[in-house]
C-alpha cells in the first residue's frame, strides 16, 4: 500500500500527543536527582519563515545515570535559556563538556558545576602529531586514572569504597599532572595543539578533578554521550525535522525510547503495550508506564 506521507506524518503526531503525559511524567523522574549530565547536540530543522534553507536547532540532553533515565528537549538556538529553565531548581552535581554557555551554573549556590576527562583527553589524542612526547605522556597518566576507574566497576565497589580509593590513588596522580601542565605550558606555544590541550586541562582543573570528591560521581559525560549516538544516526538517514514541533515530537520519542534502551527494555513490545492502554490508564499514576517503571501485561 502507498500510505500517504501527511497520514503517517498524522500519525506520528497523535501518537505523541498520547504519550505526551508519559513525556512530562519522565522529565519529573529524570529532574528528580543530585546528580546529572548535560549536553547537546545539534538538529536541522524545516522554518517555513527561512525559504531555502534550514534552521539548526539543538537537542538538549539531560542524563540521569543515577536512575538510568534520559531526557531530550528541543530549543531552538544552543543558548542558556533552555538549561537555565531547565534546571531553575535543581540542587547536586551537573556534569558537562568545558562549553561555556553552561557557565552561569557557576554562579549557582546549589549547583557543582564539573567536566568531562574524556573531552580532556581527546585534545591531548590530537595533539600527538604536533608533539607526541609531551601528548603521550599526558595520555599514560590519564589512563592511569581510567585503569582506576575500571578496577572500580569490575570489583563493584560502593560509593564510600570509590571515593577511598579516588582519594587515595587518583589525586596523587591528578596533583602530579596538573604541576607537570603548569610546567610544560610554559615551553610550547599557545596556538600549538598541545598548547591548546594544556590551556584546557588547566583552565578546567577544579572541573576535571571534582569527581574524586564524590563516589558516585563519573570520571566522565561519556554516558550522556552515548545517549546521543541515535541522533547522530538519525542526521544520516532524515537529514532534517519537518518542523520546529516535529523537532520536539523527536526529542519525545528519543527520550522514552532512549530510556527503554538504558532499563534493557524491549521498546517495540513497550510502545506496543503503553498505547493500548493509555488511553484508560489513571492520569495521576500516569508514571507506572515509565519504561523503567513498566510492566508488561499480557
Amino acid at each position: 500500500m502507498n500510505i500517504p506521507y501527511s497520514t503517517i506524518t498524522d500519525w506520528v503526531s497523535n501518537t505523541c500527543q498520547l504519550i505526551t503525559p508519559l513525556y512530562q511524567s519522565l522529565l519529573k523522574e529524570a529532574m528528580d536527582s543530585a546528580y546529572l549530565h548535560v549536553d547537546e547536540t545539534p538538529i536541522q530543522v524545516l522554518d517555513k519563515d527561512k525559504q531555502g534553507q534550514t534552521h539548526r536547532g539543538y537537542y538538549w540532553v539531560y542524563h540521569n545515570s543515577l536512575k538510568d533515565l534520559v531526557f531530550f528537549e528541543y530549543q531552538l538556538g544552543r543558548g542558556r535559556e533552555g538549561p537555565a529553565d531547565m534546571l531553575k531548581d535543581f540542587k547536586g552535581h551537573i556534569q558537562t563538556d568545558g562549553y561555556s554557555g553552561y557557565n552561569f551554573l557557576n554562579k549557582e549556590k546549589d549547583i557543582t558545576l564539573f567536566h568531562c576527562w574524556a573531552h580532556a583527553r581527546r585534545k591531548f589524542y590530537d595533539a600527538l602529531k604536533n608533539d607526541e612526547a609531551r601528548a603521550t605522556y599526558a595520555l599514560e597518566q590519564i589512563q592511569l586514572l581510567y585503569n582506576l576507574e575500571r578496577n572500580a566497576r569490575e570489583a563493584s565497589l560502593e560509593a564510600d569504597e570509590v571515593l577511598s580509593l579516588r582519594q587515595r590513588e587518583a589525586v596523587p596522580v591528578l596533583t602530579a599532572l596538573h604541576e607537570w601542565m603548569k610546567l610544560a605550558y610554559m615551553e610550547v606555544t599557545s596556538k600549538s595543539a598541545i598548547g591548546k590541550a594544556l590551556a584546557y586541562g588547566i583552565k578546567l582543573w577544579n572541573g576535571l578533578t571534582a569527581y574524586t570528591t564524590d563516589g558516585k560521581l563519573n570520571i566522565d559525560n561519556n554516558k550522556v554521550e552515548n545517549a546521543i549516538r541515535p541522533v547522530a544516526l538519525g542526521r544520516k538517514n532524515y537529514l532534517f525535522a519537518g518542523s520546529h514541533e516535529a523537532a520536539q515530537r523527536s526529542a519525545m520519542l528519543y527520550s522514552l525510547l532512549g530510556t527503554c534502551k538504558l532499563n534493557d527494555i524491549n521498546s517495540f513490545a513497550w510502545m506496543k503495550d503503553v498505547l493500548e492502554r493509555i488511553a484508560m490508564h489513571p492520569i495521576n499514576q500516569i508514571s507506572q508506564l515509565l519504561p523503567h517503571n513498566w510492566t508488561h501485561k499480557a
